[in-house]
């Protein structure tokens, strides 16, 4: 297998804000081909980097996982719960805030952490951060009333 480009593309990111984006690989099938692959397939999605994160349901208790955005912030990751400027949050971030200790891959590193929202000017710095790698998080947030979270993920 070739070694994948896994240098986020500003680029591409902002064709698929264009509605120029490949959507081939989405959902539970990203997923699946990331884990199977350590990461070599998905990490690069559209432009931007991509993590599976692994949160506990909150009503379930099942394992549940996601193929999300994220950016480093020191040795922490970082996610917008964004569902796309939707007017409610996305499952995963109301599994997270139920149960912080999570599951993180990037790439072939699989880890326990432990997420919690950033507020106040680290919220500020990591939205800047995020939407360099992801420019329609500002699209997202000028279509919902509600302030779109900012998660943080530290290693446990």
């Amino acid at each position: 297998m070739s070694t994948p480009d896994r240098t986020p593309d500003p680029v591409l990111a902002e064709r698929a804000r264009a509605g120029e984006g490949d959507y081939s690989l989405f959902g539970d099938a990203h997923v699946e081909a990331y884990e199977q692959s350590g990461g070599e397939v998905g990490y690069i999605w559209n432009g931007a980097p991509i993590a599976v994160l692994s949160t506990t349901g909150e009503s379930s208790g099942k394992e549940r996982k996601h193929a999300l955005i994220f950016g480093f912030d020191g040795d922490a990751v970082v996610f917008v719960a964004s569902k796309g400027g939707a007017p409610e949050h996305p499952q995963w971030y109301d599994n997270l805030v139920a149960e912080p200790h999570v599951k993180v891959q990037v790439l072939a590193d699989r880890y326990d952490g432990v997420a919690r929202t950033a507020t106040g000017d680290e919220r500020t710095r990591l939205w800047e951060l995020m939407n360099v790698l992801w420019p329609s998080y500002e699209d997202y947030q000028a279509k919902t009333d509600r302030e779109i979270p900012v998660v943080v993920v530290d290693r446990a």
